[in-house]
């Protein structure tokens, strides 16, 4: 089991930026893919970014340019970084734990980030 505690949410302009952070707490982080998620009002929660421990990343196509995810696996903690935010990326973001033995996902409580002049 893994508990995920989720920072750095808030509220930018546009093209502004902002870095999210995700601290694991629990043993074989190894073993889990590292990811962020988004739910905007009225929609679907989607897959933004994730990360192996061994590095290996994809990000959604709407956020190619912009963010970036990495790991530091010394502190079990990953990080998204957000650059040239749009009001599109408002949402609240969800940090996500996937096992991938076991296939069993584990959530944050999700940070805000709004984006608005």
């Amino acid at each position: 089991q893994v508990e995920l505690m989720e920072s750095g949410g808030g509220l930018v302009q546009p093209g502004g930026s902002l870095r999210l952070s995700c601290a694991a707490l629990g043993n074989g982080l190894s073993m889990y893919v590292m990811g962020w998620y988004r739910q905007a009002l009225g929609k679907e929660r989607e897959l933004v970014a994730r990360i192996t421990s061994g590095g290996s990343s994809d990000l959604a196509d709407s956020v190619k340019g912009r963010f970036t995810i990495s790991r530091d696996n010394g502190k079990s903690t990953v990080y998204l970084q957000m650059n040239s935010l749009k009001p599109e990326d408002t949402a609240v973001y969800y940090c996500n734990a996937y096992h991938l033995i076991s296939r069993v996902d584990y959530w944050g409580q999700g940070t805000q980030v709004t984006v608005s002049s």
